[in-house]
């Protein structure tokens, strides 16, 4: 980030078009969609898919057991055999709207607000999930289905908001009638089987189909056409694998990753990276998981936002053993295998377990290990090692990390424990000495304080991050997210980025692939070009990312043969998201890096004509109009977005730093104060803030700026030279001589900070 003085607009360089949480208002489509619909025809495999009444003909006890489960109801038609909600003329008011839920002719409605703001009824046709919450879907024009926000709670009987504390306006990005609650791409791919949004960007509308409107038999086993006609042509035929007989998936012989990767498909926060994933194939092939980014993730990698089991499993000592998904749920009825605490007794026992061997056989459900009442329920093994977090006010999830409490972290770092979240009014650190007095206290060194480090801005954080991504011994989850977040450190970061783009795992080598972009051109291609060829598309689609804009000419043919088609698996990528504006965004850094600015500005006005609240569009479309000398139009483009946004407080910085540019000061200081305000730990603000009222003159209120950029960041080199600057200037030589003698500490090699010395000497020497 420049500072004041020469002032270019903050700029997003890249981001991911992955899982984005933050919802879009509504926008009516024009003509053309339909209503989602069955489509049983072949898949890219050139296999059909089947009723799922079919797979009961042979496989009667786990069609039994699927029948009523989670999967099965996943997603319904609205009948009064499948709607729990009360629609007897019920009332639900949140910021003075009033929902009334009513039937008419068998069918159910709500009359609520609508994208105008005004009442109008809705038919819900279909009823979304089972327990402990019901969801109801209304058709809309262009083939949507948009998630009411107002849940049924199954448990307590009640109607909810699922934005409780907020105003919903009709163009509020969460509005039920907006883009994000879009069922066609938000949620309907894992409630049903196979479906495809297959979306008309053009029109902005829908044409879904689904081979079962439900989590079905051959959402995990693949397309069953096959496997059907082979069974009633040879019905005593036995085939050694589901492989020969005409599935995809061969559980048995594919062991726990292709149990894991059935299920992570769902159950984990990703970016899709195909229009449809193909059951069968390796995970990274269709998805990019999400790694533990500060708003997912706890900095020891406790779930925080609703991440679906997936990213904390593979965290864990389990998931490294080989255990697997249905070693603890029943893969048809869901359920656990076993009730309470025996599902963990299966194999934490006192006899050894073959498949374990590095299980340490014992007693673990006994006071001498749990150290509680063994009828209370801190003596139940989830209560301590799979604490839960609730979601959608209702709904909780268990962290499957299946990791050991660690208060210790708790009182140095402020992640959450099990131990004083059972007991609220005790502090962590009671917590942690209770723990060193049962078990011990941990020796080894934890991710958690890098990650936490480099999360709070700490310059030493490279070190240990560089420590983190380099130990093999960490989950692949872990090193990833070291990788990523070294993408923001110094040089010294980039071998270590290196090395891992020849990591085993693809998770770590597509963490790297994307965070070469510093390398000189002749030798990120020499680093990224193997990837091209690598065999997991999310690696190859991350090389293209890295190699973008790199000169054709110097790829060798074969290099430019495999980045035509990496690129077009990026590209891919992001179409097969086309009604979300971050797939826009991406496909506008990729023109951008290839210098092709005018179709870079079409994909970030794109993205900012899907949602206007969409930030990163925003700042890049503004970064581009400012490098083409187009400011006018960049600064139309930041106030549109602090007049929805007025509380953003990176807007009003940009915006700060696009005035001083133009030499608009007084006004620049104006953004930039409100932005150190609503920035209130970024130290470039407070310090850009007091650049601005040093050229005015404004000293005082100068000095109070950097007094604040130094709160927050007290060995910044910029921000001390700045105080013994502005201090000296107004005659207060003892202070100027103390911020002197502390930059030269942080930097005692600077030509800067020796002059400052100087000069501040020289007037000490010439004061009377």
């Amino acid at each position: 980030m420049a500072d004041v003085r020469s002032a270019p607009i903050a700029s997003i360089a890249s981001i991911a078009a992955g899982a984005v949480v933050v919802a879009a208002c509504a926008v009516e489509p024009g003509g053309g969609g339909a209503p989602p619909r069955r489509d049983l025809g072949a898949g890219e495999e050139g296999v059909a898919y089947v009723d799922d009444a079919a797979c009961a003909d042979c496989h009667a006890r786990e069609h039994e057991a699927w029948s009523g489960s989670h999967h099965d109801l996943a997603m319904q038609e609205a009948t009064a055999g499948t709607v729990l909600g009360d629609f007897d003329d019920a009332t639900f008011t949140h910021f003075g709207v009033t929902s009334r839920f009513f039937r008419r002719d068998g069918r159910f409605f709500v009359n609520t607000e609508g994208p105008d703001g005004r009442l109008a009824d809705f038919e819900l046709a279909y009823a979304f999930g089972v327990e402990p919450l019901q969801q109801y879907l209304a058709p809309f024009p262009g083939g949507r289905l948009q998630s009411l926000t107002i849940a049924w709670d199954t448990e307590r009987g009640r109607w909810f908001h699922l934005y409780p504390d907020r105003e919903i306006r009709p163009d509020d990005p969460l509005h039920w009638t907006g883009r994000y609650q879009r069922w066609n791409t938000m949620c309907a791919e894992c409630h049903s089987t196979r479906l495809r949004p297959r979306y008309d960007a053009d029109s902005d509308t829908y044409r879904t189909t689904w081979a079962a409107i439900d989590v079905g038999c051959q959402a995990c086993h693949g397309p069953g056409a096959a496997h059907v006609e082979r069974a009633r042509a040879a019905p005593e035929a036995r085939a050694p694998a589901p492989s020969a007989a005409g599935l995809l998936v061969d559980f048995p012989a594919g062991g726990a990753a292709a149990e894991i990767r059935a299920c992570a498909g769902c159950h984990s926060r990703r970016q899709r990276l195909t229009e449809t994933d193909r059951p069968g194939r390796p995970f990274l092939d269709d998805f990019l998981p999400a790694r533990l980014d500060a708003s997912l993730y706890h900095a020891d990698g406790q779930i925080q936002d609703e991440v679906y089991v997936w990213g904390s499993f593979v965290q864990s000592r389990m998931h490294a053993a080989g255990v697997r998904c249905s070693d603890c749920h029943d893969p048809h009825r869901l359920g656990l295998r076993a009730r309470g605490d025996a599902v963990c007794l299966q194999c934490h026992r006192e006899a050894p377990v073959e498949r374990f061997p590095s299980l340490t056989p014992g007693r673990y459900d006994t006071p001498d290990h749990h150290f509680h009442d063994p009828q209370s329920a801190g003596a139940r093994c989830v209560s301590c090692h799979m604490p839960a977090r609730t979601y959608m006010r209702v709904d909780p999830r268990r962290d499957h990390g299946f990791r050991i409490p660690r208060p210790d972290l708790s009182a140095a770092l402020g992640t959450p424990n099990a131990c004083t979240q059972c007991h609220p009014e005790r502090p962590a650190g009671w917590a942690a000495d209770r723990a060193a007095e049962w078990w011990g206290t941990p020796s080894e060194p934890h991710f958690a304080e890098a990650f936490a480090a480099a999360r709070a801005g700490d310059r030493e954080a490279e070190a240990p991050l560089r420590a983190v991504a380099a130990d093999e011994s960490l989950p692949a989850i872990v090193r990833a997210t070291a990788v990523e977040s070294l993408r923001r450190s110094g040089p010294a970061a980039l071998p270590v980025i290196e090395a891992a783009t020849a990591d085993s795992d693809p998770l770590v080598r597509a963490s790297a692939a994307g965070g070469l972009g510093r390398l000189p051109p002749r030798r990120r291609v020499a680093v990224l070009g193997p990837l091209l060829d690598d065999p997991i598309r999310a690696v190859r689609v991350e090389a293209a990312r890295g190699l973008a804009g790199v000169p054709p000419s110097i790829l060798t043919e074969a290099q430019r043969v495999a980045f035509e088609a990496a690129r077009g698996e990026l590209v891919d990528a992001q179409m097969a998201a086309a009604d979300q504006p971050a797939a826009h965004l991406n496909l506008g850094v990729l023109a951008a890096a290839e210098d092709r600015l005018g179709d870079a500005e079409a994909a970030y006005r794109t993205a900012l004509g899907l949602d206007p609240f969409f930030l990163p569009a925003r700042f890049n479309l503004a970064t581009l109009l400012n490098r083409e000398g187009r400011n006018a139009e960049a600064e139309t483009i930041l106030r549109a977005g602090i007049d929805r946004m007025p509380d953003d407080g990176e807007l009003h910085y940009s915006l700060g730093l696009l005035l001083a540019e133009e030499g608009r000061l007084d006004e620049a200081a104006e953004s930039l104060g409100r932005a150190s305000a609503l920035i209130p730990d970024r130290v470039r603000v407070a310090y850009n803030h007091g650049l601005a009222l040093e050229t005015l003159g404004r000293l005082a209120e100068a000095e109070t700026a950097f007094l604040e950029a130094g709160r927050r960041d007290a060995r910044d080199a910029d921000v001390l030279l700045a105080l013994a600057r502005i201090l000296l200037r107004q005659g207060e030589l003892e202070r100027a001589q103390d911020y002197a003698r502390q930059l030269m500490a942080v930097d005692p090699a600077s030509p800067a900070a020796q002059r400052m010395a100087n000069e501040i000497q020289l007037r000490r020497l010439r004061a009377p």
